[in-house]
């Protein structure tokens, strides 16, 4: 993890102040979250505040770091698995999901054989079933 989550500039002598919450504690509220829902402010008090793990849960898809993450994980597993880290093949499939009415109308389509608003769901996925890509359009 540290791979993606460089020293602070503090420790390289280069200014700053400390960093008050361990790397590693954040991840564990962000994770947290995800499995448990977003609710922010409902994070147990033994995390970080939820204001630091909502700054830190932004800041790492915006600038690469999450799918650097997931990329390396990807890869350790495929090569755990079999010979390649790469994939050379990929499945591709999309589902239908339905739509609520409060939604804005071009994040949705309407699917006439099914009569609802849907949103469609498009999923790219290597051979053994790791997650390549995901795209998410109207229908």
């Amino acid at each position: 993890m540290s791979r993606y989550c460089p020293a602070p500039a503090w420790l390289a002598g280069r200014g700053g102040r400390p960093a008050s919450h361990c790397m590693r504690d954040i991840v564990d509220a962000i994770r947290y979250l995800t499995h448990n829902g977003p609710v922010w402010r409902a994070l147990p008090a033994d995390f970080p505040p939820a204001g630091t793990a909502y700054w830190w849960a932004g800041k790492w898809p915006a600038d690469g770091s999450t799918a650097r993450m997931h990329d390396d994980l990807r890869e350790r597993i495929r090569l755990a698995a079999g010979p390649t880290a790469q994939p050379t093949a990929a499945i591709i499939d999309s589902q239908s999901v339905k739509g609520s009415e409060m939604a804005a109308r071009s994040s949705r389509g309407y699917d006439a054989g099914k009569k609802i608003n849907v949103t469609k769901r498009h999923l790219a996925v290597d051979t053994i079933g790791l997650l390549l890509r995901v795209l998410v359009t109207a229908a």
